[in-house]
Formats: C-alpha cells, sequence, structure tokens
C-alpha cells in the first residue's frame, strides 16, 4: 500500500517508511478488544459513509484510524488539524511570483533582471486526496477552525470540491470514487479544540472510543514495549488502578503504560518493587497526574498512593497473570 503524507496540510514528499512503520504498529496491536470497531468503522466506509472516531487522550483513535486506513488498500493521506487551518491550506491557493535573472555576457557591470509573474495553483492535502482517490485521515480535526472544515461538507455529501477562485482552471472537482474519509477528535480536552459543527458530524458515522479492557491494554503494552505480557500485565494493572482510585488531577491513559514499560525495556529494568530505578520510573511518569497539593506540587501522600500500588502489583512473589480492578 503507497502512502503520502501531509503534516499542518502541507502536502509532502511522501515519506513511506515513517507512515508504514505507523501502520504495521497498529496491526500488531489488533486484538478482539479492537476488533469489533474495525470490522465495523471498515463496513461503514466501504458504504461510502465517513467514519469519526471520537475519544479521550490514549484511547487509540489515531492507531485504529491508520488501520481501518491500511484495510482499504489506497494510498493514505495523513493530516492533523491545528488553529492555523483555513480552506485554502486544505484545498489550495495560487503562488503567483517568478524571478528571472539575466547577466549579459559581454558588459560584466550590466546586470538585467526581468521578473515574470503568473499564477501558479498549488494542491494541499485535501485536494491531492480527492483528485487521487486517497483516504484521508484527518486527525484531531475539530483543531482546526470550523470556517476551515466547511469545504468538507460538499465533499461528504454531494462528493464534490469546491475551488477557490477557480483554482487549477475549474471552479470545482469530481472527487474520485474511492476516497474516503476518517476524522478523529478529543471531545474531553477542550484547549486548543473548537466545537464541532452539527452539519458536518451529520455527514459522519461516529464510534466513541474509551478505555479498552485489560487484556487489549496488555496486548498492546507488550507489542508496544517488547516485554512479556506477564511483565507489561504488572504496568498496566498499576495504571488501571491508579485510575480507578479517582485520586488524580490529569486521568492516566494507555500511553502512561506504554512508557513504562518501554522505558522498562529498553534499561532493562526489573519490573519489581524491589528494583529502585522501577520505582522511580513509575513515578517519574505518573506522579504529575497527582492531585496537587497547595502549593502546586504533587501531594506527598498522593504519592504513598502509587507505591502501595507498586509494591502490591510488581512484588517478586506476584503471581502470574493476577489481574487490577481497575477499568
Amino acid at each position: 500500500m503507497s502512502l503520502r503524507a501531509a503534516h499542518a496540510a502541507e502536502v509532502r514528499t511522501p515519506e513511506p517508511d515513517a507512515l508504514l512503520g505507523l501502520v504495521h504498529r497498529a496491526d500488531a496491536q489488533a486484538t478482539k478488544g479492537t476488533s469489533d470497531l474495525e470490522r465495523r468503522g471498515l463496513a461503514y466506509l466501504q458504504a461510502g459513509y465517513p467514519l469519526h472516531l471520537r475519544g479521550p487522550a490514549g484511547s487509540g483513535k489515531t492507531t485504529l484510524a491508520l488501520r481501518i486506513a491500511s484495510q482499504l488498500k489506497r494510498p493514505v493521506m495523513l493530516l492533523v488539524g491545528d488553529a492555523s487551518f483555513d480552506t485554502r491550506r486544505l484545498v489550495g491557493h495560487e503562488e503567483v511570483t517568478r524571478t528571472k535573472r539575466v547577466v549579459d555576457r559581454y558588459i560584466s557591470s550590466v546586470v538585467k533582471v526581468e521578473n515574470q509573474t503568473h499564477a501558479v495553483w498549488l494542491d494541499r492535502a485535501l485536494t491531492v486526496a480527492c483528485t487521487d482517490g486517497c483516504t484521508l485521515v484527518y486527525d484531531e480535526f475539530n483543531r482546526a477552525p470550523p470556517a476551515a472544515n466547511n469545504v468538507l461538507l460538499t465533499v461528504l455529501e454531494e462528493r464534490l470540491l469546491i475551488l477557490s477562485k477557480a483554482g487549477r482552471g475549474e471552479s470545482y472537482l469530481s472527487v474520485h470514487p474511492d476516497f474516503r474519509a476518517i476524522f478523529t477528535s478529543n471531545p474531553v480536552d477542550h484547549v486548543g479544540t473548537n466545537l464541532t459543527q452539527d452539519a458536518l458530524t451529520d455527514r459522519m458515522i461516529t464510534l466513541d472510543l474509551d478505555v479498552f479492557d485489560r487484556d487489549t491494554e496488555v496486548a498492546i503494552v507488550t507489542a508496544r514495549s517488547g516485554l512479556k505480557a506477564g511483565e507489561a500485565a504488572r504496568v498496566v494493572d498499576v495504571v488501571r488502578d491508579f485510575r480507578m482510585s479517582r485520586e488524580y488531577a490529569q486521568r492516566p491513559t494507555l500511553r502512561a503504560s506504554i512508557m513504562i514499560a518501554h522505558i522498562a525495556a529498553a534499561q532493562k529494568l526489573r519490573l519489581s518493587a524491589d528494583d529502585p530505578r522501577f520505582v522511580q520510573v513509575c513515578l517519574d511518569v505518573l506522579a504529575s497526574k497527582l492531585k496537587p497539593d497547595s502549593d502546586g506540587r504533587p501531594d506527598h501522600r498522593q504519592r504513598q498512593l502509587l507505591s502501595q500500588l507498586i509494591d502490591h502489583f510488581c512484588t517478586e512473589t506476584i503471581r502470574a497473570g493476577q489481574k487490577g480492578a481497575g477499568a
């Protein structure tokens, strides 16, 4: 499968190794916990409907989107929304200045400068995807201003891309029949996000993602860290029980488990409460998420909660496969 990359709406030279790495990582993380979402999302896309994956940070939206997109067997265009977006950065615009310098070879002191100005249209991510029949993965689309995304309304419903000022010599173009779109958004993080437009979300099928079940989290952490499943389970249980305790200011997500496990594997640490380096890694990753004290720093008493969780799940005598109660 070929892939084309676009970051911040800039169509760049393809970086297939980077994107293929993401897709292969998504393949490795396929579990029973994600297969149903994947099956449903793929069916909706194949029926011609855009897919919207909505969920908090760490719920696996981007990974799942890339995995589903890879199964369509079409080039993938990855786009990350941000506040600087406008319609021309999604669709394209005209660059009009070209300068040509002519040097007179017979009179060395004379330099002739000739300016030639003419309109040149430069395609951007959405236009490329609609023209070539790519699968557009529009990550965090609600971080872009709603006005910038208005152009998507006719693309998703009428299958027409409206071009501003008759760009490319045409006022609109028909969307390639193989064009598909997957959107992701985070409804929890309100910093830098915008309210999604009803007119846009009404054209999508939305699947809500939340915390994975324990077996899925263990499978993902194992794939991402290289640890054995039993070792990854210890880390997952610590984070899940911390999440269940509600003693946090910032909800710990699957990313915290992946960070701890990956660092432990890279540094060849024993996943044990008896290894002070491993304990310190857990505290460094998780303590900043604790409820703060009056000075705004992590409460010392709350740190004891983390230490107790590490002691409980990461003692040398822990039974293989012991499960945490957190969800």
